[in-house]
This record gives C-alpha cells, structure tokens and sequence, in this order.
C-alpha cells in the first residue's frame, strides 16, 4: 500500500487561552508535505493543545492553520482530510478486527461496496501484518497489535495528514523499541504527513524529521533532531534534549593570573586560549553546561581538568554513569563499563571543550553551542 506524499500544514499566529493561562502564544509552524514532525514538551507546554486545533477537536483565539491550500480554520474535523490516532486506541471491543478497520469507511457513508472496503481492509491489514487477527476481537490481541489497528483504521481513511497523541505510551519498554522501529519504517513506506505528540525526546529523536519543542505555550525550537540536540538555542532545550539532564554550572568568566577562568561554586576552571575568545564573556552572569557524555575520567586532550571525589555510580550495561564532588558543584559523567570506580575515590575529570555549552544565567539564551564560539 503506497500512498501520494501527504499535505503540508501552516500555523499562522495560533493563539489559546484559557482565562489567565496562556496555552499556545502566537505560534507560527511550518510542516512540509510528508514529513514526519514530533511536538514535544513537558506536560502542560501546548503540544496537545497544538494537534486538537489542528484536528478541529478545540478551536483557536486567534490564527489559521492551512493544510495543503486549503483553509481549514473553521472546518469542521470530519473536512480536514485528517486521521488521529489515541493514546487509548479507541477500538470498539464487541467488533472484530475487520470490522473496526472497516467501520470508518462505513460510517462515513463511503460509495463502496461491501467487496471493495474488505479490499481496503485485507489490503491495509497486510501493509501492517495484522491480516492473520482479522477475525479476532480487541480483547484477544496484545497491546502492539491493538496499536497497529489503531494506525489501520486511520489509514484506510487515506487522509492527507495522520495525527498521533502519544501512541505508544501504554505499551512497555522493549515493546515501544520494536513499535517505534516498525512506525518509522511504516512512514517511510506511506510517505505521509505525521504530526506526533510525545513527552519521550529519545522517542522524537529516533523518528522525527524534525521536532518542535515547547514550553509554558511557546515554541522554543524547530529543527531536525541532531540540531536541536548540538545547538539547542537555549537552557531548556538543551536540558530537555537527551536521556540525562546536562550538567548546569551557574558562574562567571573572570580574568586570572594563567587567562581567563571559569568560576562557578567552589570550582575554577582554566580556559585555554584554544577554545576561543570567551573574554567577550567577562563579567557576564553565564551558565556552563556540559551533558555527562561530555565528562570523563582521566586526562583529556582538549578538555578542562578538575579535581572530584566520586558520590555515586550507576551501570548502565553498556556504559557506566557516575556524580562527582567537585568543590560546591556536583558533576554527572558517562564512562566505559571497565573502568574501575569506586566511590569515595579522589578522581581526576576532564570536561571536553567540544561538549562544552554557555547560556546567558538571566536570559537562558545560548551564547555558545557545542564548544563552537562562532554558533
């Protein structure tokens, strides 16, 4: 089953409130036609606000939203050419499979005959690997194959744009992976438009073209992933982005008696005239960040060196996370799973110049992205 390339969407000035809170503030977002985009965000950020008014299922104070060239600000959902896919999947538990694949087509009073939507329904069944279940009911099939019905019943419907609000968030761990991998390459098989919600950034970075993250209503950043992880534009995209918080170091560039030194609490780090003229920086209210993958142990070339007693280890399986002590400041680092840490133990870190991010302290603006002062 291969579908034409889905349609592109524009928000124009979206505004909601509700009362005293803002939900979405004068959002402007432009999605191009068979793209997959996650929103992301913290609970509360307007990602979901952002799909049910693209959905028609809430409508905005202010904007418009255009999907292909059409106007749809104030059509109604069923004349949006869209599908939307729960969190809950939503399937019709006295029904067959068959039957809740087939029931959008029937209700929506489609001139197909009864041979032609089982057609539709076998060939959609087959396009996901649901064919051999369509005789079951919900009840008897697992969480991953309830989801793919779900992903079917939308599909049959041949939408322009397929909305989906973390669909995956009922299933466990390993089952997501696989689900994850299977959405990607299901995509890439449709080549249509998905505007997907989720708070899991791993789940936004393994299958979004690009992502757009939110917070407090506002879009903060759109980009591919990679770019959003290695140049977020501010504090709180670079927190959000990766499986652990970075390191955060509030503290000021101050000239000393070997160059410029870093000085946070308790802790004066060096910086070496390789890594840029960060003099500009001097006096500055900044914020050094540096994620744990960034923090090693032992010497480094081109790395800042400090002094830490370890606190606490965690192994990971395939790598080991540690926090160290190091003056006021606690750091989290990443290690090789056979490297010898024991806790307690006076260590030598290196934070790696390449890792190495700066933010305006009052702003949270980012003033260097990835060690590279030209950003």
């Amino acid at each position: 089953m291969i579908q034409d390339s889905g349609a592109s969407i524009a928000f124009r000035g979206i505004g909601k409130r509700y009362g005293e809170t803002v939900a979405l503030a004068d959002l402007d977002l432009a999605i191009r036609p068979g793209e997959f985009v996650s929103l992301l965000g913290p609970s509360g950020s307007g990602k979901t606000t952002t799909l049910n008014i693209l959905a028609g299922l809430i409508s905005a104070d202010s904007g418009s939203i255009m999907i292909g060239d059409v106007d749809v600000t104030h059509l109604s959902p069923d004349r949006r050419g869209i599908a939307m896919v729960f969190q809950n999947y939503a399937l019709y538990p006295h029904m067959t499979i068959a039957e809740n694949l087939a029931f959008p087509l029937q209700a929506r009073g489609h001139d197909l005959s009864r041979q032609a939507i089982a057609a539709k329904v076998k060939d959609v069944a087959d396009t996901l690997s649901i064919g051999h279940l369509l005789a079951r009911y919900p009840k008897e099939i697992s969480g991953g194959q309830q989801q793919r019905v779900a992903l079917g019943r939308a599909m049959v419907r041949d939408p322009k744009v397929f909305l989906l609000d973390e669909p995956l968030s009922n299933l466990d761990a390993r089952l997501r992976l696989k689900m994850r991998r299977d959405l990607k390459a299901l995509h890439q098989r449709l080549r249509s438009t998905i505007v997907y919600v989720t708070h899991d950034q791993s789940e936004a970075m393994s299958l979004s073209d690009r992502i757009a993250i939110y917070q407090g209503g506002r879009l903060q950043q759109f980009g591919a992933p990679a770019d959003i992880y290695r140049k977020p534009v501010n504090a709180f995209v670079a927190n959000f982005m990766g499986e652990r918080e970075m390191n955060n170091l509030p503290g000021t560039v101050l000239q000393g008696d070997d160059g410029l030194v870093f000085k946070a609490d308790g802790l004066d780090l060096t910086l070496p005239a390789s890594l840029g003229d960060w003099a500009r920086f001097q006096g500055r209210g900044v914020t050094l960040g540096i994620r744990p993958q960034g923090v090693k142990i032992g010497d480094q070339a081109e790395a800042l060196p400090c002094e830490a007693v370890l606190r606490l280890v965690e192994n990971a399986g395939t790598e080991q996370f540690f926090y160290a002590q190091a003056g006021g400041i606690e750091l989290g680092g990443a290690a090789a799973p056979d490297v010898a840490l024991v806790m307690g133990d006076r260590v030598q870190l290196s934070l790696l110049c390449r890792e190495l991010y700066l933010f305006d302290t009052a702003s949270g603006a980012a003033l260097v992205q990835g060690g590279d002062l030209a950003a």
